[in-house]
């Protein structure tokens, strides 16, 4: 829900924005791509937005320290039984791999005080599914807005290429005239064709810039979850904890 006001207010605003723009900023050469160039400004605005609403999703999902720093912490308190200080380690840094974690360790300190320990393989399974399950809750969050990135470097580009086809039939409009041809349609036709062919391609090109490297780095935030959650399951399952 909270996505959906968010991506509806940004275009609002973007469109709002990219006919003040059109209108009272942009010099008369630029302007001369006609009203398509509104809806090309309006995306680069999305894009932006969108770029920067990422970062800071994604800052907040890393947590308040660093991650390595953070899960040394916890693999040291893991190492010597302390779970309470883990968890509460957990809950200071907040953040998907501290949610990640602290579901792994909230399923492994139930089962010790309800002494429902049958053996390495049951207790690392229960454990699996417990952050595997907390994993589906955060993943999402961290690749929200990504298929918009992918859409604006598609509808950039193909918006783009509209502009370019209405200026060329304008200029061969112009070429067409009886007698001699009208220099100044042709020149407008042609100055429309190419800067709209300019701003898709700028549209499109950051899209397909800002959309790879969000990629990359929640691919790389989320292998370094499942490398961090798998290291503390076997050092959970291997402890020989009492029952109390």
């Amino acid at each position: 829900m909270k996505t959906s006001v968010f991506n509806t207010i940004v275009i609002i605003g973007a469109l709002i924005v990219g006919y003040v723009i059109y209108e009272y900023t942009l010099p008369k050469y630029i302007k001369d791509g006609g009203p398509l160039i509104i809806a090309l400004i309006a995306l680069l605005i999305i894009l932006i937005s969108v770029v920067v609403e990422r970062l800071l999703s994604l800052k907040k999902a890393n947590g308040k320290e660093s991650l390595p720093t953070f899960l040394k912490k916890v693999q040291n308190a893991v190492n010597i039984g302390d779970i309470d200080g883990a968890i509460s380690l957990c809950d200071k840094q907040r953040g998907s791999c501290a949610n990640v974690i602290r579901a792994g360790l909230e399923r492994y300190k139930t089962l010790v005080d309800e002494g429902d320990i049958k053996g390495q393989k049951e207790m690392m399974e229960s454990i699996q599914a417990s952050i595997e399950e907390a994993s589906m809750l955060e993943v999402p969050l961290l690749e929200r807005n990504l298929p918009m990135m992918s859409t604006i470097a598609s509808i950039g580009t193909m918006w783009g290429l509209l502009g370019t086809v209405i200026g060329m039939i304008r200029a061969f409009a112009a070429l067409a005239r009886t007698g001699a041809p009208d220099a100044v349609q042709l020149a407008l036709g042609i100055s429309e064709a190419l800067v709209n062919t300019a701003g898709g391609l700028l549209s499109g090109i950051g899209g397909i810039i800002a959309y790879n490297f969000f990629v990359t780095k929640i691919d790389n935030f989320t292998y370094m979850i499942d490398e961090a959650s798998y290291a503390i399951v076997q050092t959970l399952v291997s402890r020989k904890p009492s029952k109390k």
